[in-house]
């Protein structure tokens, strides 16, 4: 198998140290096996993502020594294919329309059943279902226009019930849904069952009223568009894939191999996020660091 992987940042704020390990591991790696590696410009959040925020991403990288073998994918370019790929999903009841705000979701969990805990999934409390069959009047869904100003949600139950006509059974007769992860925290081949969706995921958003479209639905259709065949992140996303699994399957896409890396911490323990300036590559190279003293402290080789 060919090897082709990517980096993914959104230009939503300035690269640190955890940006440039997955960034440089994820070089490294196709380099090592003769592949190519790709720049994929996630700025479909179009209220927080910057011009000049990538401008900056991008003399980070090159400051790396990090190469991309094409031009870089902007998912502010592909509004029309994540339209397409919802008109595919809604006109099979695959979708349906959700106004519940973060508030509803907390209240519709804050009784759960004595000695339970609501469940976290990929973005956060699994959902419980609450707009499910209340916006299309008693009908199937896909008899309506499909709404673009109301959350759209993957009805799981459905998507799960799909699925199982196509999906390998083990000699023991149990369904899944498989992919090969080659990261530390799973190696091997990972499998979820029909109960891991429904009771760990939930009825997911796949549209966003203010983004159109969703990192889930959008991420799925960018690698599959670029032919990456593996995909190098955070082990912070290790249950997200399992959302887009179950969306290669339903929209008839391949699966890449995974790869979850491990995660670059502060001294707490903590992850990093954009807000942790002090780790901002800006900073560091401002400091007269140079991109090998970038490696030794994320624990990566010299190149």
């Amino acid at each position: 198998m060919a090897f082709l992987t990517r980096f993914a940042p959104s230009p939503t704020g300035p690269l640190h140290l955890g940006h440039a390990y997955s960034a440089l591991l994820a070089h490294d790696m196709a380099r090592a096996e003769g592949g190519q590696f790709l720049l994929r410009i996630e700025d479909i959040d179009r209220q927080r993502s910057r011009p000049e925020w990538e401008v900056q991403l991008v003399d980070d990288l090159s400051w790396l020594g990090v190469r991309w073998d094409a031009e870089p994918m902007r998912q502010s370019g592909r509004l029309d294919e994540y339209q397409r790929a919802l008109d595919r999903l809604w006109s099979v009841d695959l979708l349906y329309p959700c106004t519940c705000t973060r508030r509803d979701i907390e209240l519709a969990l804050a009784a759960p059943q004595e000695g339970v805990e609501p469940a976290e999934g990929p973005d956060g409390p699994v959902y419980p279902g609450t707009c499910r069959g209340r916006h299309c009047g008693g009908l199937p869904c896909s008899r309506l226009s499909r709404p673009t100003d109301m959350h759209l949600r993957l009805d799981v139950g459905i998507a799960i019930g799909a699925c199982e006509l196509s999906a390998p059974r083990s000699a023991s007769g149990s369904w899944g849904l498989w992919f090969s992860e080659t990261g530390p925290g799973h190696r091997g081949a990972v499998v979820t069952g029909r109960d891991g969706y429904r009771g760990q995921i939930g009825d997911i958003v796949l549209a966003r009223k203010d983004f159109g479209t969703s990192y889930h639905l959008s991420v799925v259709l960018d690698d599959a568009a670029q032919g990456i065949t593996h995909v190098v992140r955070g082990e912070d996303l290790f249950e997200a894939t399992r959302v887009h699994v179950l969306l290669q399957k339903l929209l008839g896409l391949p699966t890449p191999v995974y790869h979850h890396h491990r995660l670059i911490r502060d001294a707490s323990g903590k992850r990093l996020a954009k807000r942790d300036d002090a780790r901002a590559l800006s900073k560091f190279r401002a400091e007269g660091a140079t991109p090998g003293d970038v490696r030794r402290i994320v624990g990566l080789p010299e190149a």
